[in-house]
């Protein structure tokens, strides 16, 4: 048999991590099994669709690097892949349903079946869902009534007789995760609506449809599907299909134990992209909630992950989403980057940052050579692409001096720093030709001769080069900078230290 799964989304908002995983997910199996991984648009929600919403599916998925072997973009075998150019199907199929009495026509206007809910909240009762009351309608009535052009939509036939022993009719499906589960027909929603009045299908409908023409063997699934997933069994026998093989997902829960949103932080991709995350960061560490792949190893290639994934590594408990075990990843992939690859990753942010002389202004080749240069220094130092320019902004204009206690090391006082920042003066003509072991034993024995702490010589001389008591690595940073910007600064402190 063919593997054959889907990512099958609303288009109705932005990709967000739980969707992303499921996409993993499917992929990982799919690539896993040497069988085919398909993207579905079930657009059938015409209210909040939005075009908008299928570019950024597209944006992201290129973004992260996964790819579909059908869809709409890339066309396939059991073309088209968007569920509004599919209607005519739905159409012809509930239709089938209809003739062979699993489904009904529906007379009902909306106002009616919100009457009925008003009703019932007023009483308080525990019924729910549709009352059946066009189900005995007999079927020449209700054919006569739509070719006379009455608004109608059409109803499925949710079993309702009981068992041989008496016993309520029960709807039984085997999950590859969770193991057989068995539904009472009378706890699921009564009778749906498969075919809207405006001949659009609703999700079961379509989702069925469109899973056994397109010949999808697995579905996985995020386990808020769970309670459809009887009624989709129904249907699935109702049309004389057999269902495909499910696996429902465990959910991704934040650190409260409540599902994932935005109030834990970040959840859309796009908002991950615009902090900074790299792609292979969150992928990584996607895969792993709610999946184990192998003992005592972290970090994973996409072509790893496709070689261990299966569904008996995955646990039933929900998935735990920790942003500050994604933050270490992104810190391991970064430093993983080469210099001009992370500078590039790095560029757009440091251009809407304004490093470059203004908002949007990229860098001249000059300044391209420097930014480049300076990824070494902040490397080890950052987890997101967005903490890269503030890092180094005093490379490539010269910083505010800071306030003269800015400057003056634990256990002194204004007047000795001046005298330390005076010896430290002498130092970037010779610091800016040496490397850092050179660099390191200068100062050193500089230190030693003026009988001064090595941190108490470097502290004023820091601040005045960078603007900060806490930069990247002075000895590169004075390279990238010449000697004569940095003494420039050097003279700036003075000035504003009164020691000149």
């Amino acid at each position: 048999m063919e593997i054959r799964d889907r990512y099958a989304p609303s288009p109705t908002g932005l990709q967000h991590i739980g969707g992303v995983r499921t996409a993993l997910f499917n992929y990982l199996f799919a690539r896993s099994r040497g069988g085919k991984f398909i993207l579905r648009l079930e657009d059938t929600d015409r209210t909040r669709s939005d075009a908008a919403f299928v570019q950024n599916l597209y944006d992201t998925f290129a973004w992260l690097g996964i790819p579909w072997d059908e869809g709409p973009d890339v066309g396939g075998p059991y073309a088209p892949y968007v569920q509004s150019e599919r209607c005519g199907l739905y159409q012809k199929y509930v239709q089938e349903l209809v003739d062979a009495g699993e489904a009904y026509y529906c007379f009902c206007s909306p106002e009616r079946l919100e009457r009925i809910r008003e009703e019932r909240e007023a009483a308080r009762s525990g019924e729910t869902g549709y009352d059946r009351r066009c189900r005995n309608i007999p079927p020449e009535e209700g054919a006569e009534r739509v070719g006379a052009g009455e608004s109608h939509t059409i109803r499925l036939k949710i079993p309702l007789e009981g068992t041989a022993r008496g016993g309520p009719q029960i709807t039984r499906f085997r999950d590859q995760l969770l193991g057989d589960i068995e539904w009472k027909n009378e706890d699921i929603n009564p009778d749906p609506v498969l075919l809207k009045s405006d001949g659009f299908p609703t999700y079961h409908l379509a989702n069925v449809v469109d899973d056994h023409l397109m010949g999808i063997s697995h579905v996985l699934r995020a386990q808020e599907w769970l309670p459809s997933t009887p009624l989709h069994v129904i249907l699935y026998r109702s049309f004389g299909w057999s269902p495909p093989e499910f696996c429902h997902l465990p959910m991704v829960m934040g650190q409260d134990g409540k599902k994932l949103s935005k109030r834990h932080g970040a959840t859309s991709v796009d908002e991950f992209r615009r902090q900074g995350y790299l792609p292979e960061a969150l992928l990584n560490y996607v895969a792993l909630l709610g999946c184990s792949y192998e003992e005592g190893k972290d970090l994973y290639t996409l072509g790893e992950l496709a070689e261990r994934f299966a569904p008996e590594k995955l646990n039933k408990a929900p998935a735990i989403f920790d942003y500050k075990k994604l933050e270490w990843y992104n810190g391991q992939y970064i430093r993983m980057k080469g210099d001009a690859e992370l500078a590039e990753l790095a560029l757009p942010y440091a251009t809407e940052a304004g490093l470059f002389g203004g908002k949007g202004k990229g860098p001249g080749p000059e300044e391209r050579r420097v930014f480049i240069a300076a990824m070494p220094l902040i490397k080890e130092r950052i987890s997101f692409l967005h903490e890269i320019p503030e890092k180094l902004d005093y490379l490539f204009a010269d910083p505010p001096v800071p306030a003269p206690e800015e400057f003056i090391p634990k256990k002194s006082d204004l007047s000795h720093t001046i005298t330390l920042l005076r010896l430290g003066r002498e130092l970037p003509g010779e610091l800016a030709l040496l490397d850092d072991e050179g660099a390191e034993a200068l100062v050193k024995a500089t230190a030693e001769r003026e009988g001064v702490k090595l941190g108490d010589l470097l502290m004023p001389l820091r601040v005045a080069i960078t603007g900060k008591r806490v930069s990247p690595p002075l000895f590169p940073s004075i390279r990238l900078l010449g000697a004569a910007r940095c003494l420039a600064r050097v003279d700036r402190a003075l000035q504003g230290m009164g020691g000149v």
